[in-house]
């Protein structure tokens, strides 16, 4: 059955520009993540966070066999095809896609729950930003940057550190909810219990799953 986006997402993925005092162009997101809380972090969660800052390249995914990287270049290829309408670069397409695929599996999350949440969040947009300030491919809020030694919320517009950011803090959310990944996401959110923004990723999920046609 063909999955309608329009449907699915209504008006979640609607961007507006904006033009800041530098101008620089940026793209006004809907502030689903807006409702993320502070709160105070695990060693480990925060040394994940911070690890990322140092690393300008994308990640370089290692396999312990063959097999596991044949399986990761078809998805990278499937992938591929059904993001050219958002990114028409295949080196940016590929070095995007690459480094979601290393940042979910490091953090033990499910490749295709995190491409569904980038798309509701940002629709892959690298520098959006909502009204409340959250900030990139998975809208992340600038308090998480105070693990930073300097706070630079600007590092939230590279790739890498972006997409570290938002699948570490969904993995603490989710391991703080015992792995129910429907409060996890309303954690995320801030809508802890309300169905609108878990059903939201959990759609957008079904478009990113390679067995999708």
């Amino acid at each position: 059955m063909k999955i309608n986006r329009r449907e699915l997402l209504g008006n979640a993925l609607a961007l507006s520009p904006v033009l800041t005092g530098s101008g620089t162009l940026f793209f006004q997101a809907p502030a689903w993540a807006g409702g993320q809380i502070e709160e105070p972090l695990m060693d480990s969660v925060r040394t994940a966070l911070s690890s990322a800052i140092a690393n300008h390249a994308p990640p370089e995914p290692e396999f312990p066999d063959t097999e596991s990287r044949l399986r990761y270049l078809r998805w990278l290829g499937t992938m591929s095809e059904r993001l050219v309408k958002k990114k028409s670069d295949w080196k940016t397409r590929k070095e995007f896609l690459q480094t979601v695929w290393y940042e979910a599996k490091r953090a033990g999350l499910d490749v295709s729950m995190v491409l569904g949440l980038i798309q509701v969040e940002s629709n892959f947009r690298k520098f959006a930003v909502s009204s409340v300030g959250a900030r990139g491919y998975m809208q992340v809020m600038p308090f998480w940057t105070r693990v930073l030694a300097d706070g630079d919320a600007g590092k939230l517009f590279h790739l890498q550190t972006n997409l570290r950011f938002g699948c570490v803090i969904l993995r603490h959310y989710l391991d703080r909810e015992r792995g129910d990944l429907f409060l996890a996401l309303g954690r995320y959110n801030g809508s802890r219990g309300k169905p609108q923004y878990p059903n939201a990723v959990m759609g957008a999920r079904k478009l990113w799953a390679p067995q999708t046609a």
